[in-house]
């Protein structure tokens, strides 16, 4: 493996498939400084935050991979830059948490907290914005700018 290639770092972005109007303006946030800070953003490629976080990584130049639950990419939202069908269902969101260096949580519910659970127990970093799944073990942040600023900061270190 060529020695000089740059690492790409990845962050998840997870979050409630129903979120508020404020849930989906931080979600773009947090989806256009992970385009700036020069990362992958990680999703689960559909709608709600998925599809908010993707519109502002893409409008800002990034890319955008969606891990989706069906077996083919019919229901992706319109920013993924790579879909990768598991045919899984909620458990892709497994797949989620390991494939992300560190992950930012907005809003959600259930399966966000099952996301969330399982990036702490693979030891990755998970950021929570207010209003999110604030559980043992999570970083707090107050706004998008803090909250991918600690993501960047778990993966650099």
């Amino acid at each position: 493996m060529n020695s000089n290639r740059r690492r790409l770092r990845k962050i998840g972005v997870i979050g409630s498939s129903r979120p508020s109007d404020h849930g989906l303006e931080l979600a773009e946030q947090v989806g256009r400084l992970i385009a700036c800070n020069g990362a992958l953003l990680i999703c689960g490629g559909l709608g709600g935050v998925m599809e908010a976080a993707s519109k502002g990584c893409a409008e800002a130049g990034g890319e955008v991979i969606g891990i989706v639950p069906g077996a083919d990419c019919s229901d992706v939202n319109p920013y993924v830059t790579i879909c990768l069908p598991t045919n899984m269902g909620h458990a892709r969101n497994v797949i989620i948490a390991h494939a992300a260096d560190a992950l930012v949580a907005i809003e959600g519910e259930y399966g966000t907290l099952s996301e969330i659970a399982i990036s702490l127990k693979l030891g990755k970093k998970v950021v929570v914005l207010p209003g999110g799944q604030s559980v043992d073990g999570v970083l707090l942040a107050a706004n998008p700018q803090l909250a991918v600023a600690m993501a960047m900061e778990q993966v650099e270190s």
